[in-house]
């Protein structure tokens, strides 16, 4: 996919699918402006990836001033937006009774607000150049799981997010949305908490999906890509699976 030319905004980019789709789409030709909550990770991962085609904007994106100021920075320093990448997102593992109210704040604060205030404040741009946002949910939105019952209702409401946002900006803004199931990243291996497995690794969870393997962040950024590009051109509002087979399956 040709992206030569294009202006990228990637949230939560420092690491794990962020970072695989920065890196993906700057080898696909664009320049990206990256977003992460400390600006010491940003500046190392900008380090990291040679420096070149890339914009810092850093900020925690739990408050709607940060939203508008990072969307600032990324519109002013790349000269415009093509795309939204809402990737940054918190993880818990906790039953409903270990689960308190700091921990529902915050992680809709970061995987809901932010998702919605991060596209609201770029939509002049988007508008002026056609563009698309993509939203990472999760399989948890399609398909509740134990012990991560907040985390579940705050992928379901950015599913639910994307249809209306997909509604709400049509026809000159595109939206869509990956739902990735468990992939081999640092928030991935969150999951043996789950299952509670002294010594198991990301590896182990592989029996449960019917392609006996664990996605990976690079095929992740490539659906990412997939949906921002003219491939996808007729798609908005939709829901792109990655995983594995597990909803279609009774291992899921």
């Amino acid at each position: 996919m040709n992206f030569f030319g294009k202006k990228v905004l990637v949230t939560g980019a420092t690491r794990g699918i962020g970072r695989a789709t920065t890196e993906a789409f700057l080898k696909a030709g664009a320049t990206v402006a990256v977003n992460g909550r400390k600006p010491d990770g940003v500046d190392r991962l900008i380090d990291d990836l040679g420096g070149a085609n890339m914009v810092a904007a850093p900020g925690d994106l739990a408050k709607v001033g940060v939203c508008e100021n990072v969307a600032k920075a990324a519109v002013d320093g790349l000269g415009g937006l093509d795309y939204l990448v809402n990737n940054a997102g918190l993880y818990v593992v906790a039953s409903m009774e270990e689960s308190d109210e700091a921990a529902w704040d915050r992680l809709n604060d970061i995987n809901v607000k932010a998702t919605f205030f991060m596209s609201r404040a770029v939509l002049p741009a988007l508008r002026a150049s056609k563009g698309a946002i993509v939203n990472l949910g999760s399989s948890a939105g399609l398909a509740g799981s134990a012990q991560t019952t907040i985390y579940c209702a705050t992928k379901g409401a950015v599913v639910n997010l994307t249809r209306a946002m997909a509604q709400e900006l049509a026809p000159d803004i595109r939206v869509n949305c990956v739902c990735p199931a468990v992939i081999a990243t640092e928030m991935g291996e969150q999951n043996l908490e789950i299952f509670g497995q002294p010594g198991a690794t990301i590896d182990d969870l592989k029996a449960w999906y019917p392609l006996k393997r664990i996605g990976t962040a690079e095929e992740v950024a490539e659906a990412i890509l997939f949906l921002c590009s003219p491939a996808a051109a007729f798609m908005t509002g939709s829901m792109l699976a990655m995983d594995g087979g597990a909803l279609s399956s009774d291992s899921g």
